[in-house]
């Protein structure tokens, strides 16, 4: 009995800064904006983590 393409595991999406897109499809390039945004947004939040602390570090120590 043949395995269908649908009952395969999916190989997980990365993406390289740089790499040639020629080669891939709609879908692929679209998976990988969807990964891009994603870090993105966690990149966000640890930034915003980080200034919150920085922030707090600070008025405690002009207190």
């Amino acid at each position: 009995m043949a395995i269908e393409d649908d009952d395969k595991p999916r190989k997980k999406v990365t993406h390289e800064i740089g790499q040639d897109l020629s080669l891939l499809s709609v879908e692929e390039l679209a998976e990988r904006i969807a990964l891009m945004v994603s870090e993105i947004e966690r990149l966000q939040v640890a930034v915003n983590k980080k200034r919150a602390s920085k922030d707090a570090a600070n008025s405690f120590f002009k207190s």
